[in-house]
């Protein structure tokens, strides 16, 4: 069996003195979706952060494709790796076209996932709606064929429609391109509609992980221990 895409072994992470995640286990495997779910301050952003390498870990280790490693975010990238923050990661001053041409991707290829950018490529970024806006961005980063995507709360402020449209893309890549995705998400009704597994934090570590069959209700149940 290959080993898992990224894979986090006792991986605790601190700020100053204060430790905010603890000894969390966790693994992506290829073609898989996998949802990491908690209220907000139970430390899901901090452990994206570190397992992107924006973030160094003070215990456990963070392995890529059955190796440990300590690189940096912009060495992981040229590895495969690609992270989507959830602040919105766009040029507001520069066209969607240049936008897109930021990526390694190029602009066909984004269209090609996103139709909907096509009429857009001459706007600037920043006059497209927050939807749009995450189009653009999740479209430059699956152009690129990442081998692994790590997205820090994509649904965050946007309609129901927007966030359907993102996760089928999401979906599709991992089902017909193998990529392996971590996704963040504080909702955890959306982040179930489309992951395949999950795990659930609270108060820095993993209180519960499951996979789809499980059922929203019992997620749920879980989930609002965490607040």
């Amino acid at each position: 069996m290959d080993a898992p895409v990224l894979e986090l072994r006792g991986l605790s992470v601190g700020y100053d003195d204060l430790a905010v995640v603890r000894d969390v286990d966790l693994t992506v495997n290829r073609g898989e979706i996998v949802a990491l779910l908690g209220a907000n301050g139970t430390g899901k952003s901090t452990t994206i952060l570190t397992a992107a390498g924006e973030l160094p870990p003070v215990g456990g280790e963070v392995r890529w494709r059955g190796t440990a490693t300590t690189a940096p975010l912009h060495v992981r990238a040229r590895m495969g790796m690609c992270f989507v923050p959830e602040e919105r990661s766009v040029l507001m001053g520069m066209s969607v076209r240049d936008n897109l041409l930021l990526g390694s991707g190029g602009i066909d290829r984004a269209v090609e996932l996103f139709p909907e950018l096509r009429p857009l490529l001459g706007q600037r970024a920043g006059l497209l709606s927050g939807g749009e806006q995450q189009m653009l961005t999740l479209a430059r980063a699956l152009a690129s064929n990442p081998v692994a995507l790590l997205l820090d709360e994509l649904s965050l402020g946007l309609a129901p429609l927007v966030v359907d449209r993102l996760f089928a893309a999401l979906r599709r890549a991992a089902d017909h391109d193998g990529v392996a995705v971590l996704l963040v998400e504080q909702q955890a009704r959306r982040a179930m509609a489309v992951a395949d597994r999950w795990y659930l934090l609270r108060r820095g570590a993993v209180a519960a992980q499951g996979n789809a069959a499980d059922g929203i209700a019992a997620v749920e149940s879980l989930y609002l221990g965490t607040e």
